[in-house]
């Protein structure tokens, strides 16, 4: 096949060359000491759960303690307010009802408190009702209803919220709460391992709202009395499970939200001076921003470290970029990260890594792989044995991994088979990320893959062959688009999917998506980002490279090349790199990372430009 346009002088180009090394020198000067932190959005849900949390909290206590936090939330609120009277999950979001019906019952409340009329809460009004039908209890619950449907992770803590801030109607008349579900918290007084056993209505991750809202609910309007008597009985061992489950930062998985759903309910239930409402405003206090807001968590310190190390090794020259000190230092961190004991929150067993660095973390299956990709890379840089050390980590990580596979051959987020709701079920581009991560580590250590992960590898790719979609593209989990039709977004999916397996149909996908001025988009009619373009030219030199069927990979290396100048362009020659709202956080929940665009970018300009060096592509290397 001729190449109309040959990648190699993209490849060779001043522009390429200078691209990468801005892009690179931006990565690197975004290390703190041994590790790179990010930076996440702010979010008008987390500032608003987080002012109502700090609100409530004053008025159980008879004080004005938090009044200037308060009132920098409540500015920051009306000033990110979209002109029709909503908030979107982060200011470069639209609307929704989810958040807007925080932000609108909390201001609504400051306001009736005040006295004062508010046109930030009348639009907001004006807008809910238009989407929902009406503000009443009834409208807005059946309105969450239709939006999360079996689900009540959400919707749940959303009317509890509201509820709290007195716009389902007296927050002291039982007759306000009943329209809300009541989540059966008493289960929580059951051994872990009994939880996929019971068909919970929240998800795995949620345990402390199911304790503290189910609770709220309990003590606000009680079920007939036997049961009542029954939940009665639960009340403090669950709040003892609660306080255990506790991390040492007060904030459960250093999520704002989460933390302040647990916090406003245990003030709603007259326990403001409880220990985990004592430790929850803390966090809530050492969390906020400078300009008022809070962000949706913390940060994701360790996935953007792996991502980081996986950008500056992507072309195979990671020694270049980290000196010998420099990669021991972050080694060193890396391994620090890891659990190596059973977790006291999701009770995961030693071996994985969360995503952050602080103690509200978690272990999860797709920053474990991160964690082993980016040990993989930093080994590879060395020139000598494999460490005892090192070697037991990644055996332990790939252990944990084959653990939590689903019986379908795929791999969920957090745990094995809790239940049947979608954040819970597996995940292609996790299972994807899987495979990296063992193929990574066979190629350094071959004597570590039992047959047990042999086969629970092919049973991986099971699974990825039967949830290929019709159109050969796979649909990711946590991450999505907010313009794309279904919010789904194939483009990233079918990277991660393309980039382990080399599949034809997925690259076939990912070729049909590019636009003609070489962006691709997760929807034809929709603007490419920057992270879905990159990880596609990621994936695509991959097949460039590595396809049996060289026809294919001659289409893909001219989309590389296409790819490459969309990216120049759009990143101002590696310089400038806008962050999208393509990560997705508890159920519908938007938000961007700043590091995103830039180590997806580097990823797939230095996974390119192996390209030059490939002996399966002389004519490149010509």
């Amino acid at each position: 096949m001729s190449l109309p346009v040959p990648p190699s002088h993209i490849l060779r180009s001043a522009a390429f060359a200078k691209s990468r090394g801005a892009a690179t020198g931006h990565l690197l000067a975004q290390r703190t000491g041994s590790h790179w932190t990010g930076e996440l959005s702010s979010s008008a849900l987390s500032t608003a759960t987080a002012i109502a949390s700090l609100r409530l909290i004053d008025k159980r206590l008879g004080r004005v303690v938090h009044s200037t936090r308060i009132a920098a939330g409540e500015d920051w609120l009306a000033a990110t307010q979209l002109p029709d009277g909503s908030w979107g999950d982060t200011a470069a979001s639209p609307g929704n009802l989810s958040t807007t019906l925080l932000c609108w019952s909390v201001l609504a409340a400051l306001a009736e408190t005040r006295g004062i009329p508010s046109a930030a809460v009348d639009g907001a009004a004006a807008w809910i009702t238009t989407k929902a039908g009406g503000t009443d209890r009834a409208t807005l619950a059946a309105a969450l209803a239709r939006i999360y449907g079996r689900d009540k992770t959400f919707s749940v803590p959303i009317l509890v919220h509201t509820a709290l801030c007195g716009r389902l109607g007296d927050p002291d008349d039982p007759a306000t709460w009943r329209v809300i579900p009541q989540l059966p918290f008493e289960l929580a007084a059951l051994p872990q391992s009994w939880f996929r056993l019971v068909d919970l209505q929240v998800v795995s991750y949620a345990l402390p709202a199911l304790i503290a809202i189910g609770q709220v609910r309990h003590a606000r309007a009680p079920a007939w009395p036997p049961l009542a008597k029954l939940r009665d009985l639960a009340v403090a061992p669950t709040l003892r499970t609660l306080r255990a489950i506790q991390p040492a930062g007060g904030g459960y998985l250093e999520a704002t939200p989460l933390t302040s759903f647990v916090t406003m309910s245990l003030a709603g239930m007259d326990l403001p001076e409880h220990p985990v409402a004592v430790e929850g405003v803390a966090f809530l206090v050492a969390s906020q921003r400078a300009d008022g807001s809070w962000p949706i968590d913390t940060n994701l310190a360790t996935w953007c470290t792996t991502l980081a190390i996986g950008a500056l090794a992507a072309g195979g020259k990671l020694a270049d970029h980290l000196d010998g000190g420099e990669r021991a230092a972050v080694r060193d961190w890396l391994l620090e990260q890891q659990w190596n004991r059973v977790h006291p929150y999701t009770g995961a067993a030693p071996g994985g890594w969360a995503w952050t660095d602080l103690p509200g973390g978690v272990p999860d299956a797709d920053d474990t792989s991160g964690g082993l990709l980016a040990l993989a890379a930093l080994e590879a840089a060395e020139n000598r044995p494999l460490p005892d050390a090192i070697r037991v980590a990644a055996r332990s990580a790939l252990g944990w991994l084959v653990n939590l596979a689903n019986r379908d051959g795929g791999t969920p987020t957090f745990c094995r088979g809790w239940g049947r709701l979608p954040f819970d079920t597996s995940c292609p581009d996790i299972t994807a990320h899987v495979l990296r991560a063992a193929e990574a580590w066979t190629a350094l250590d071959a004597a570590g893959q039992s047959p047990r992960t042999a086969r629970a590898l092919a049973a991986a790719r099971r699974y990825l062959a039967a949830t290929q979609r019709a159109d050969g593209a796979w649909w990711p989990l946590w991450f999505g688009n907010q313009a794309h039709p279904e919010q789904a977004n194939p483009a990233y999916g079918t990277a991660k999917v393309v980039r382990a397996t080399r599949n034809s149909r997925g690259a076939e996908w990912l070729l049909a998506a590019q636009a003609p001025d070489g962006g691709i988009p997760s929807s034809p009619g929709i603007g490419a980002t920057i992270e879905e373009t990159a990880v596609a030219v990621e994936a695509l030199a991959e097949v460039a490279e590595h396809a049996a069927d060289r026809e294919l990979a001659d289409r893909a290396l001219v989309a590389v090349g296409r790819g490459l100048e969309w990216l120049i362009e759009h990143t101002a020659g590696g310089n400038i790199f806008p962050a999208s709202p393509i990560g997705l956080y508890f159920a519908k929940l938007w938000y961007d990372e700043a590091l995103y665009p830039l180590a997806f970018t580097l990823t797939a300009f230095e996974r390119a430009a192996r390209l030059l060096d490939s002996p399966a592509r002389p004519k490149i290397a010509s």
